[in-house]
């Protein structure tokens, strides 16, 4: 790790409706990845921070609870209408720390804001059930109701777009948060604690937690949080289901992916090669649902990764502040740590057809560069096609059929994007049935649903039984009550404390 700088600004903790720089005289580096350099520090909370982060969570959740719907609603309504208006400044914000270009950072916060505006239909979202006289002058209703504290423990990919498809509805349904955002971005994480504030969001409601293993551990082990959100790496996102689990906590938990894309002989390979640039290589391929391989069937694997060669020398790697296609790497370890995995791949055989390792690129040249990659013959065997890369690196699997191709994909650790290219509606309607991945695109890159359906995935990409945002995240950051209740007529004339009787 490099030295602290200590006269650089300091990213701080948002507590009790304020900026608190922290006690603990821990920080850590915050850097712009397109040039190499720390930009700023970021405070790394201790126990004592982290009990006061949660005790003010929990003092602030009555009054929100029981404050109505309607007025939950109206935070929501003015936070969204606040965010579409200024959301150009968040995009910088994440550019400057992530390296993602403004267009991918706008992107992200577009998606983000789809939950917001789904979270300020929270009053149908809470209905319950009523039933009449189920016996005679007894009624039985159901309610959801919040939780109490929840927490988003969110990764360094999605800055803004992971933390809003959970706190708009766990907010809506009356619930406080704690957002830890990463400790490589966490300035857009006080970005929308502070607009929060100014829709009228009462202090302690929203509180934002920076720091390593240590807040995520204090979190996970706090009795009074309820309930723990995470999106990250699939080990730590079971190692934060199992401690949740084991100190009582509701956990949903989505870890990492090995995204294929099945081509068919009859695909438009046109659309293909264009699915897979945006797919592969946007926001650096940091992302959970990128497509990271290409599984042809023959014989459409040669015409198609020339296509994609065509495709890939057009685009442009540099500054994400500039009219760039791609941007940096987050930081240097983790640019290293995809690069090797290009190496990993040569030396088990694969035919490396594009090396982005040593790129020209229009930006400083300290900058987390690695470029577009593109790896053909990949061996199924090789730590290149098992692991999850996370990085611009598109690999390319040849099968004979469409049943090998489908095999393949099913027998993967993971489970989280797939999608089939085809021009065959059978062939469509069957990959959709047999494929064992939680979200299916057909002609779709990135199959990510919209809000008012669920985000998850399948085996380990998600651990818990709960998805985020649609319904089910609202049952998430919710539980449900059952009343059986009984009024006597005024017409009785006297007190009964006995149970109905069946007559």
């Amino acid at each position: 790790m490099p030295a602290i700088v200590t006269d650089l600004a300091l990213v701080a903790h948002w507590i009790d409706g304020k900026e608190q720089p922290g006690t603990s005289g821990r920080t850590a580096p915050v850097f712009d990845p397109a040039l190499g350099t720390v930009s700023k520090n970021v405070s790394l909370a201790d126990q004592a921070e982290i009990a006061a982060a949660i005790t003010s969570a929990k003092a602030a959740f009555p009054a929100w609870r029981d404050l109505s719907m309607a007025k939950r609603q109206q935070v929501l309504f003015s936070f969204r209408e606040l965010l579409n208006a200024r959301k150009g400044e968040m995009a910088e914000i994440i550019t400057s720390e992530h390296g993602k270009v403004l267009s991918d950072a706008l992107g992200e916060i577009s998606r983000g804001q789809e939950v917001v505006e789904f979270a300020c239909g929270i009053p149908h979202l809470l209905k319950g059930d009523y039933s009449e006289n189920v016996s005679t002058g007894v009624d039985v209703y159901s309610t959801r109701q919040a939780l109490g504290v929840v927490a988003v423990i969110s990764p360094f990919n999605f800055p803004a777009m992971v933390p809003m498809w959970f706190f708009p509805l766990a907010l809506a349904a009356g619930n406080s948060v704690i957002l830890k955002p990463s400790e490589k971005d966490p300035s857009a994480a006080i970005w929308m604690a502070k607009l929060l504030q100014e829709a009228g969001l009462p202090d302690g409601v929203f509180t934002v937690l920076q720091g390593d293993k240590e807040s995520v551990d204090g979190l996970l082990e706090h009795p009074d949080v309820k309930a723990i959100s995470f999106v990250g790496s699939t080990p730590i996102a079971q190692y934060v289901y199992e401690t949740g689990t084991r100190h009582g906590k509701r956990i949903q938990a989505l870890g990492g992916a090995k995204n294929h894309m099945l081509v068919l002989p009859d695909a438009d390979l046109d659309l293909v090669a264009d699915s897979a640039i945006n797919a592969g290589f946007g926001s650096a391929g940091e992302r959970c649902m990128a497509i990271s391989v290409i599984v042809a069937v023959e014989p459409v694997a040669d015409v198609l990764i020339e296509k994609i060669v065509t495709r890939m020398n057009t685009l442009t790697v540099g500054d994400g502040r500039r009219s760039c296609d791609m941007g940096p790497l987050v930081t240097e370890v983790h640019r290293d740590k995809v690069a090797s995995y290009i190496e990993i791949a040569k030396e088990d055989g694969a035919n490396i057809v594009v090396d982005g390792r040593g790129i020209e690129v229009d930006g400083d040249p300290n900058g987390f560069w690695l470029g577009p990659t593109l790896i053909d013959a990949l061996p199924v065997t090789s730590k290149a096609y098992t692991e999850e890369i996370f990085g611009p690196v598109l690999s390319v699997v040849r099968v004979a059929s469409f049943e090998e191709g489908v095999d393949l994909i099913n027998s993967g650790a993971f489970g989280n994007g797939t999608a089939i290219f085809t021009n065959d509606g059978g062939a469509a309607r069957r990959f959709q049935n047999e494929i064992e991945v939680g979200m299916i695109g057909i002609n779709v890159p990135i199959p990510v649903p919209v809000s008012y359906f669920s985000f998850g995935g399948w085996k380990n990409s998600l651990f818990g039984d709960t998805k985020a945002h649609g319904v089910e995240g609202v049952h998430f950051f919710t539980r449900g009550k059952a009343i059986t209740s009984r009024w006597l007529d005024p017409s009785h004339g006297g007190i009964n404390l006995g149970f109905p009787e069946n007559n």
